[in-house]
């Protein structure tokens, strides 16, 4: 079990190369199908024409994209432990695993514990090739751990608590513990335009649209896909 874990970790890490290669249009035709070819499984996901017409991805980057998933994970399913290690290779300086729990459960749409394909491409979908309005919902969705609609100063506190562990030492060398709150209010402040204590959907998209620099640090995620 510990070695098909190791694996699956190994794998995902690869997969996830080919993966901003294929969004950014430098995995050639060639490439291409010489990944197919070294990724080949007999196992396809049900509704792949469905999950075309539910995402941004063609029904030849979804083939890639699951016999890639398969082939590294032949369980056909992500867990958080392996989700954890994942992210913790993009930031080995810091702590992402409080990070990385609550992007996996954001990904975990179900709420069982496990990745599955379908799973992970509808959020890769929208996040890397969704409307600003698609990422910022999704980006919403993270924030509301509890998911009761509003982003209240607890939850966002805890989200810009575990980004900064995450970015680690090296990038924050006079971070002290009280800057995660100060962001938190100065969000606040720009979000909370009736001053109830909680941020809803429409009131999170529009600050975020209004200032570019708050829009950035609101979607981290991008930056490591």
């Amino acid at each position: 079990m510990a070695g098909c874990t190791c694996r699956c970790r190994q794998g995902v890490l690869k997969f996830i190369q080919s993966l901003r290669r294929l969004v950014s249009g430098t995995l050639t035709k060639d490439k291409i199908d010489d990944e197919l070819e070294m990724t080949m499984v007999c196992h396809r996901p049900e509704g792949l024409e469905q999950l075309e017409a539910q995402t941004n991805f063609t029904k030849r980057e979804l083939q890639i994209l699951y016999r890639g998933f398969k082939n590294e994970c032949p369980s056909g399913v992500v867990n958080e432990e392996t989700f954890k290690h994942i992210y913790a290779q993009f930031f080995p300086h810091g702590d992402a695993s409080t990070y990385a729990h609550y992007l996996f459960n954001a990904f975990d749409t179900t709420s069982n514990g496990s990745i599955k394909f379908e799973e992970f491409v509808m959020g890769l979908s929208t996040l890397l090739r969704g409307t600003l309005r698609d990422k910022l919902e999704w980006t919403f969705h993270l924030y509301d751990i509890n998911n009761d609609g509003y982003i209240n100063r607890e939850e966002m506190t805890e989200i810009v608590r575990a980004i900064y562990d995450m970015m680690g030492k090296y990038t924050y060398p006079a971070l002290k513990g009280d800057v995660p709150k100060q962001h938190v209010d100065a969000f606040f402040q720009k979000m909370d335009k009736n001053k109830n204590g909680v941020v809803t959907l429409e009131e999170f998209i529009v600050a975020c649209q209004e200032d570019e620099m708050m829009m950035r640090s609101m979607q981290l995620f991008e930056n490591v896909m």
